[in-house]
């Protein structure tokens, strides 16, 4: 569909769809591991095993969403890499990410004990689900390792713009995950316990499939059978060694920056009372899924941004931004007509408490302009780690939460909840303004190029 891009062309938009919705689906399939965990042990174990899985599902989307960078800043290297034709150095920027991703998983390992004191510490949960929660946490941080270096693997499949290797990984690792969790705790009634080991024993088969097939890539682009699969002296360089840690700290960053944002928001609507926090928590489900959607534009234009500089063509440059961009607007209008159309009928559908859904039906509209206005925001963070640029986003993220806690701060004496969700749309929408104000410099060094 629209053929296969390369620099020198100018991307369709059929090359951006056909690179856009394998990742779709990719992210689509991500929740799946902790909605399949809750229904295996919600059908076969007790109500403290289901609060344990809950407590533990949160506490490992938050290690491991901090530790993305691993993802992203593969991605941006590896592209402009592979648009320069240096396939030498998209396998040293492979090599320096696994090694990296390593260190963190054995770190990890090693400081698992205080990581469940202190996470347990910071929970107010029953005696029953905090034992669960730590059962499930030593079982599941076997996997670290794992899932850290496939991070690496999924960094340099979007770099090389080979979405579809990337949708195999994903449905692997949830088609095991499903198998072994009704095998160890349906079949066996291992509980707990059983979920967690089936966890980590999937990260860890699904790396060994991934290794393979991205390193099976990788032999097929090798330009000379006489150099080193992995070039030792590329892999140690100390200059690209410290690239590579600046832009992860970066990324790093602006990552707990956005945790940090969208934490605040939830600690906030719990000012106004239990309804306000339940509404609220719906409404952020629906904001989640979108971003499934416009992260897949983001995604392919990763690879595509880089290839693009990485051979120094600023027309091409171009021509992905603005049909990338035009992609993604026509596909958030989409999502937020539907949510201002279809919400109600989807809120009634996820809880049955009347007082939760006229609540939530009163803040729909914000969650819609949310959604709507978003699309900058997410276009931009693609566009900003195809260029390897992170300390943009990093001001970006940070500059944008400190407009949102100001602006909170001021709205909420004045509008209660309705000047929460205006200060939430201002959080998104100034991300994308202060990236947009960085843009005429990643064009600029690509013609100097």
């Amino acid at each position: 569909m629209g053929g296969q891009y390369t620099p020198e062309a100018s991307p369709s938009y059929g090359q951006i769809w056909t690179k856009a919705w394998p990742i779709i689906l990719a992210n689509a399939a991500t929740p799946m591991l902790g909605l399949v965990d809750t229904a295996v042990i919600g059908n076969t174990g007790t109500t403290s095993n289901l609060g344990s899985i809950a407590l533990g599902a949160l506490l490992f989307n938050f290690v491991y969403w901090g530790f993305g960078f691993l993802r992203m800043g593969t991605t941006g290297f590896t592209a402009q890499a592979d648009g320069a034709g240096d396939q030498v150095e998209v396998r040293a920027i492979l090599a320096r990410s696994l090694l990296l991703a390593l260190a963190i998983g054995v770190t990890l390992l090693a400081l698992q004990a205080p990581i469940a004191a202190l996470a347990l510490r910071l929970f107010s949960a029953s005696a029953e689900v905090e034992q669960g929660t730590q059962t499930y946490f030593y079982w599941r941080i076997l996997g670290a390792p794992a899932a850290l270096a496939t991070f690496a693997l999924m960094g340099t499949l979007v770099g090389l713009g080979r979405s579809g290797l990337l949708l195999r990984v994903q449905l692997l690792l949830n088609g095991l995950n499903i198998a072994l969790d009704l095998l160890f705790a349906g079949w066996l009634g291992w509980g707990v316990e059983g979920i967690a080991i089936g966890t980590a024993l999937a990260e860890w088969i699904s790396l060994g499939f991934a290794l393979y097939w991205v390193l099976s890539l990788l032999s097929k682009n090798r330009q000379e059978q006489t150099e080193a699969f992995w070039p030792r002296g590329r892999i140690l360089d100390w200059q690209r060694l410290l690239s590579t840690l600046s832009t992860n700290r970066d990324i790093f960053i602006r990552t707990l920056a956005l945790l940090f944002s969208f934490a605040w928001f939830t600690n906030q609507s719990a000012v106004f009372g239990d309804r306000v926090l339940a509404a609220n928590h719906l409404l952020m489900q629906f904001i989640a899924f979108s971003a499934y959607f416009l992260d897949g534009y983001a995604f392919a234009v990763e690879a595509m941004v880089g290839k693009a500089i990485g051979s120094g063509k600023r027309r091409a440059f171009d021509a992905i931004v603005r049909r990338s961009t035009e992609l993604a607007l026509g596909t958030s209008v989409v999502l937020a007509a539907l949510l201002l159309v279809s919400g109600g009928v989807l809120i009634a559908a996820m809880t049955d408490l009347e007082m939760v859904r006229v609540e939530a039906a009163r803040y729909l509209p914000w969650a819609s302009v949310y959604v709507l206005l978003s699309f900058g925001a997410f276009q931009l963070d693609g566009i900003f780690i195809g260029a390897t640029r992170s300390a943009e986003m990093r001001n970006a993220a940070l500059l944008a939460t400190a407009v949102f806690m100001l602006f909170a701060w001021l709205l909420t004496p004045i509008w209660a909840a309705h000047g929460l969700w205006l200060a939430f749309v201002l959080y998104v929408v100034t991300r994308a303004l202060t990236q947009l104000m960085y843009m005429p410099r990643i064009r600029a060094s690509i013609a100097a190029g």
